[in-house]
């Protein structure tokens, strides 16, 4: 389980293809504290620690994965937003995120406003899909490539999030432009409440 606040921005080292898996090799600034079967956040996608090696580590990715996210875009030199996953005993910072990614949006348009950034993104619209809660919402939550959102502007198929600086520069956000892929986990509540809608008599 994560919260979407992103702690650092590693840096993709390796990629080695194993039949259908991949398996990415990173750096970041805490590898020595991490440990193997321990649970990461990357892109907001939730992967286990395989390997410990100097100052990297190394996690796999399965087919399903690559073909629901982003990763498989990946490419040496890449930056990868992390988070580890949560300690039940503190502040929930940005709202509940599961790592399980829904599916892959596109970046339409990145616009400056006065010191912070609106990121427009475009996703597949399923009308079955959003009647159980595979959609935004104004001022609703929203993973997008890990990182806890905001909702504004809500169509069908679109939606767009405000990036403060602190975000822009300590994410892989200043690494978007159009026609980017990121990924996308869409509310865990409201997914549970049209489930529970979809069971009404």
């Amino acid at each position: 389980m994560f919260s979407g606040i992103v702690e650092e921005a590693a840096t993709v080292v390796a990629i080695e293809k194993d039949k259908g898996n991949v398996h990415f090799t990173l750096k970041c600034t805490f590898t020595n504290e991490l440990k193997i079967d321990q649970s990461i956040s990357h892109n907001g996608v939730c992967l286990t620690v395989v390997n410990l090696k100097d100052d990297t580590y190394t996690v796999t990715a399965i087919q399903e994965t690559l073909d629901v996210s982003n990763l498989g875009f990946l490419k040496v030199g890449d930056k990868v937003n992390l988070e580890r996953s949560m300690i039940m005993n503190g502040r929930l910072d940005g709202h509940i995120v599961q790592g399980h990614v829904d599916q892959t949006a596109v970046c339409e348009n990145v616009r400056e406003a006065d010191g912070s950034w609106y990121f427009k993104f475009k996703y597949d619209f399923d009308k079955e899909m959003a009647k159980k809660g595979y959609l935004t919402v104004d001022k609703g939550s929203v993973t997008v490539n890990g990182v806890s959102l905001t909702v504004v502007n809500p169509t069908d198929s679109t939606f767009e999030v405000a990036i403060i600086p602190y975000t822009y520069e300590y994410t892989n956000f200043h690494q978007i432009k159009e026609g980017t892929y990121v990924n996308l986990e869409f509310d865990i509540i409201g997914k549970y409440i049209g489930r529970i809608l979809a069971f009404r008599d």
